[in-house]
């Protein structure tokens, strides 16, 4: 059949033949030896082209301070407007295609590359992590707040409290309060937290600093930098016993009591 197609196709066209056999021409293309598929001719550059000067002029005009945040259309448009004509708004998202220029051209402002802070004990209250976790409470829209710090190197819960509210001011008195009874030493001791509002509030960042604890921050919108108290409130939500709601404050209270005995004293750490 392809043969046939192909002496008809020599009299009346291949077109015309593939109709009137009923032969596809991709089936006829196909079977052709590949010696007589001609390579495609190079395409001819032409004569009203752009030259390399006349293409580096319009990317300077995009790329100005004037449109640098307008696209290719709203320049062609305000030039025209103005009796200038460079080339078409086409050939300018050509252009600034072949820079790579196909994205935002304005100079933005950059976030800063912040350092993954580095938490690393080698004894007792060297490192401390402390954060802050809700409780459900007796209703619906009702928390309390468990606050922890715990030392890095033995995972020890040196000082925790629940209270009502999320506060600075409640942060700072257990802070202080730990600090005395760990017997903390100027420059001795250094206290991680995420970025809440308590824990970068100012009076604590104050207090730490007549105490001469140093505090180091997790980077801005990174949830992993502060593992060692995420990871002790999962073990605290992850227990058989952690109820679905505390009854009231004190309830919370005497459960986390029970559970930081135990974590302190019986669980065995990774």
């Amino acid at each position: 059949m392809i043969t046939t197609t192909e002496q008809l196709a020599k009299t009346i066209g291949v077109s015309a033949a593939c109709q009137a056999l009923t032969t596809a021409r991709s089936s006829l293309y196909r079977m052709r030896p590949k010696a007589e598929i001609l390579p495609k001719p190079e395409r001819v550059r032409s004569w009203r082209a752009l030259q390399v000067a006349e293409k580096e002029q319009v990317r300077q005009e995009l790329n100005s301070e004037r449109f640098a945040d307008q696209a290719p259309r709203e320049v062609f448009a305000t030039l025209i407007d103005e009796g200038k004509y460079l080339c078409s708004w086409r050939t300018m998202y050509r252009i600034l295609d072949e820079n790579k220029e196909v994205r935002e051209r304005r100079n933005q402002l950059r976030h800063p590359n912040y350092t993954k802070p580095e938490l690393l004990a080698t004894k007792s209250n060297q490192l401390w992590s402390w954060d802050i976790t809700k409780l459900l409470g007796p209703t619906k829209w009702t928390y309390y707040y468990l606050y922890n710090i715990m030392d890095v190197f033995s995972r020890y819960s040196v000082g925790w409290m629940v209270a009502e509210r999320e506060s600075a001011s409640l942060a700072e008195a257990l802070i202080a309060a730990t600090c005395v009874r760990q017997n903390i030493q100027p420059g001795q001791l250094t206290i991680h937290a995420d970025r809440g509002s308590s824990m970068t509030s100012k009076p604590v960042a104050l207090l730490m600093a007549d105490l001469g604890v140093t505090k180091t921050h997790s980077r801005p919108h990174v949830s992993n930098d502060n593992p060692f108290s995420e990871s002790g409130f999962k073990t605290l939500k992850y227990r058989p016993d952690y109820p679905e709601r505390f009854g009231c404050l004190a309830d919370a209270r005497s459960w986390a009591g029970e559970f930081f005995r135990w974590y302190n004293y019986d669980h065995h750490h990774d």
